[in-house]
């Protein structure tokens, strides 16, 4: 497998530039020759001498390049915009579209060992009918609704949300079996081939209590019977397990919770562990990965960004075997 790894850069009205750079210097000489960043030129060089940063930027053609240069590469995608930040948004949504396009490309031709998209304010592909980057790459790679999966990953405790970027209404009828058993086979293929360990896996109720297990429940019509033939198979599974008890001290026999919507995980998730975590979508043709928050617009320019996400996504790629 190839090493080089690439950072799209996603917005351009963020704090994306500064994060990149202080990951940057971060990195070890060997691995700063494999990094490659897909985004405009021109722009993240004025942003990093607002922010007072040296020039590091290097401009290439394509991932073909030398990787010896102690510069930072990155291969220029066109952006109209009067600096600092008077960017319209059709050119800003075009321009995210197309990077991320140029990332997909790569990352499918097995020339690189990974992509990172930085963050993105999701309005930006609202051309693609897209809610999120997840849903945008699992359709780029062509894989089905019910077994694109959103992995928030720590060392510590991964979680998983069944459904995603959808509203609260529209949960409990997107919860059935197939799309429990599809999303978690995905997961545990991912442990297995990727991280090479069997994960014990804890999947919550969509009920408060569970829905006290009342026969026309969710849990008793659709959750336990997914957990039952997923064990039938193999998997060290648990569930259902009441949500409002597990992130107390349960959650330490796991590796991951497995929730049946995005709040209901990640917001207990990001009060253990704050930055300390990365976003990936499993299922698709290449590792993707990206920082588990925003675009940030409040701190742009403040040189106050937490760089933290952005370096353990560079660190989990370069360590993948």
């Amino acid at each position: 497998m190839n090493n080089k790894i690439i950072i799209v850069c996603g917005d351009p009205f963020s704090i994306n530039s500064e994060i990149i750079y202080k990951t940057w210097n971060k990195l070890n000489t060997k691995l700063k020759k494999n990094i490659f960043l897909i985004g405009n030129y021109k722009l993240i060089s004025k942003q990093l001498v607002k922010l007072k940063k040296k020039d590091i930027l290097l401009k290439v053609k394509n991932i073909a390049s030398s990787s010896n240069s102690r510069k930072l590469k990155i291969i220029d995608i066109s952006l109209k915009y009067k600096y600092p930040f008077k960017i319209g948004i059709k050119d800003s949504e075009k321009y995210i579209i197309k990077s991320l396009n140029m990332a997909h490309e790569l990352a499918s031709s097995k020339n690189v060992k990974g992509l990172i998209n930085c963050p993105i304010d999701k309005k930006l592909i609202s051309s693609t009918k897209k809610i999120g980057l997840t849903e945008f790459f699992a359709s780029k790679c062509q894989v089905k609704k019910d077994s694109e999966v959103m992995l928030i990953y720590n060392k510590k405790l991964s979680v998983l949300p069944l459904t995603t970027h959808i509203d609260l209404k529209d949960v409990t009828k997107s919860i059935n079996k197939r799309l429990i058993i599809n999303k978690i086979t995905t997961l545990n293929k991912f442990y297995k081939k990727i991280l090479k360990k069997n994960p014990k896996i804890a999947v919550l109720g969509l009920n408060p209590h569970n829905g006290e297990f009342k026969k026309n429940s969710k849990e008793i019509k659709e959750i336990y019977p997914a957990i039952t033939l997923l064990k039938k198979k193999g998997l060290n599974i648990e569930g259902p397990i009441s949500a409002d008890t597990i992130f107390i001290d349960k959650f330490k026999k796991f590796d991951v919770v497995v929730g049946t919507y995005h709040d209901q995980v990640l917001t207990p998730f990001k009060t253990l562990f704050k930055f300390d975590a990365i976003n990936l979508t499993l299922g698709l043709k290449y590792i993707r990965v990206s920082p588990d928050h925003g675009p940030a617009v409040d701190l742009i320019g403040k040189n106050k960004a937490n760089y933290l996400s952005l370096l353990k996504c560079v660190n989990f790629i370069d360590k993948l075997s």
